[in-house]
């Protein structure tokens, strides 16, 4: 009966294996054309900054503190929440298709920041201005859709002027 019980299994096994795996499936012209289908993809391309995947976590350290090093220099006497919309303005722009990729790349873009221009961005930032770009990273939703700003008292570009103001924060307009 063992024996029985032994062969049955065997046959089932190799029936089992003939209608898993056809014929045809080792027929090395068609494996080959199979894997070739297999291994053929469709270039897709994705444009990183119209998916909002960027996940601010992985900025650079040296970014964070560059990013609060302008905050200071931009928003020195502005309020909490004008350093938090500064620090946004420059993560909005690394994920906006006209602007640069990167913190750094931003912040450094020719006449985007006067502190780049008269060296203040090297000095050092303020506890309460590293607090602020930990803030605009964590609620990277709250001013979303600020691209620019200015101090409408001191602006002397005109152009600065043409953009629309969405908020007021301490002495900075907030522009799209």
């Amino acid at each position: 009966m063992k024996n029985l019980v032994t062969f049955v299994a065997a046959i089932s096994l190799i029936m089992g294996s003939y209608s898993m795996f056809p014929a045809d499936h080792f027929d090395a012209e068609t494996v080959d054309q199979k894997a070739a289908e297999t291994l053929t993809y469709k270039k897709v391309e994705v444009d990183v900054k119209e998916s909002s995947s960027t996940d601010y976590r992985f900025i650079k350290e040296e970014e964070k503190k560059l990013l609060a090093r302008l905050v200071q220099a931009e928003a020195e006497g502005e309020p909490f929440e004008g350093k938090v919309a500064v620090a946004d303005v420059v993560l909005n722009r690394v994920e906006h298709e006209q602007f640069p990729d990167t913190v750094k790349d931003v912040i450094y873009q020719k006449n985007a920041f006067e502190p780049v221009q008269n060296g203040s961005i090297n000095e050092p930032a303020s506890n309460e201005a590293v607090q602020a770009v930990e803030t605009a990273l964590i609620d990277k939703e709250q001013n979303e859709e600020f691209l620019y700003f200015y101090n409408p008292e001191t602006a002397t570009s005109q152009w600065i002027f043409s953009r629309e103001v969405v908020k007021k924060i301490g002495n900075h307009a907030f522009a799209i």
